[in-house]
């Protein structure tokens, strides 16, 4: 299976880092096209929210491939570093590179490899006792229902805006939370001793920033939502 995915990933298809893109990009956009054609007009706090939340149902989907792939992670790990030695190229710019054939777009096995190459940074995700293992995967079980439900209401608000803040506030606190435990537990056990300050702070501090600053910005929207009682933070 292994030598098939390899030999997919040379012949077609499309780089991984692009076809990422164009998925976030699509679902961002029908979100845009939706309110716009609603309400006439956009506004940028809107516009983030939709990013993120596109951007998180599609890290969702490689959770759950992390929870079904796990058992070929330690093997395609093993791969990404071998690789790394070999070229001198970081695992994660190698499989970003790397082609999604077209019959391995919706494959656990393919997109299990999102977190093998990040094994080059944080070996934790080998280890189904993990904190980073648990937190991801769990999240990718649960958080998807509760971001379409906030995206849908950001876009249409078709929930009472307190309701939609209660929701949010909920949702948005547990990603500042687990996000900033991840960091610390990182630091704490001294993973980052293992690689270089550049590889810390590009592939794992500026990845965890991001699902920190955001969500911290989607809890003063909550917050806002609930006190005022209508979507005028969204731009309504």
């Amino acid at each position: 299976m292994n030598n098939d995915i390899e030999q997919d990933s040379s012949r077609a298809g499309i780089p991984a880092l692009p076809f990422a893109a164009l998925v976030i990009v699509a679902l961002a956009v029908l979100g845009m096209v939706i309110r716009y054609s609603l309400f006439g007009h956009l506004s940028l706090v809107y516009c983030v929210f939709a990013v993120f939340f596109s951007t998180n149902l599609l890290i969702c989907f490689w959770e759950v491939s992390l929870y079904l792939g796990h058992d070929r992670i330690g093997q395609r790990a093993e791969h990404w570093r071998n690789l790394h030695r070999e070229t001198g190229v970081s695992p994660a710019m190698a499989f970003l590179g790397s082609k999604v054939p077209p019959r391995k777009i919706l494959s656990p096995a393919f997109w299990v490899d999102v977190w093998a190459a990040y094994c080059h940074y944080d070996d934790a995700y080998k280890d189904r006792g993990s904190y980073a293992f648990n937190v991801d995967v769990a999240n990718g079980f649960t958080s998807w229902i509760p971001t379409l439900i906030l995206y849908a209401a950001y876009t249409v608000s078709f929930l009472p805006a307190v309701a939609t803040g209660i929701i949010g506030a909920m949702l948005f606190w547990q990603w500042v939370y687990n996000s900033s435990l991840y960091w610390f537990s990182f630091r704490v056990s001294g993973r980052h001793e293992s690689i270089r300050p550049f590889d810390m702070w590009v592939y794992v501090f500026s990845l965890n920033f991001v699902w920190i600053v955001i969500p911290a910005f989607g809890l003063y929207v909550s917050i806002r939502l609930i006190l005022d009682g209508n979507y005028q933070v969204l731009g309504f």
